[in-house]
């Protein structure tokens, strides 16, 4: 990028990411029962879909097909998946949260673990296979 130009945009937020999925019902109780997020009203865009409220952002689900692509993330090998591609959610207590979630048969992936900045975070794959991390920020 050439140095002589400045900065043209100035990011406000993240209004949404979009996300492919396999079976939008099975999506739909992931991000409401087990997330907690308010499920919004969508614009007919001729195609399925669904939205759900994250905070001041919204979570896209798009349903997999040749249009949008594959369900979930390739196996990258990674040793470590919390360093590669994933989305985070505050939370109110990760620590609370992860004898929950295991009940409900969900694998933690890693955590509960302290970040350096204190807050507390665990990880989980969607139905799909999208690596999610929960975070509580420090009390």
């Amino acid at each position: 990028m050439p140095s002589s130009i400045s900065t043209t945009v100035s990011v406000k937020g993240i209004d949404h990411i979009t996300i492919v999925v396999e079976d939008l019902e099975r999506s739909r109780k992931f991000y409401t029962e087990i997330l907690g997020m308010q499920e919004v009203e969508r614009p007919d865009f001729g195609f399925p879909g669904l939205w759900f409220q994250a905070g001041s952002s919204q979570i896209h689900l798009n349903v997999a097909g040749q249009e949008a692509g594959q369900a979930g993330l390739p196996c990258l090998g990674a040793k470590l998946p919390s360093r590669g591609f994933h989305y985070a959610f505050e939370i109110d207590d990760c620590d609370a949260a992860a004898p929950r979630l295991t009940a409900l048969g969900f694998e933690i992936v890693t955590g509960p673990k302290s970040r350096p900045d204190g807050a507390r975070q665990l990880y989980i794959y969607d139905p799909d296979g999208h690596l999610v991390e929960l975070f509580s920020l420090p009390k």
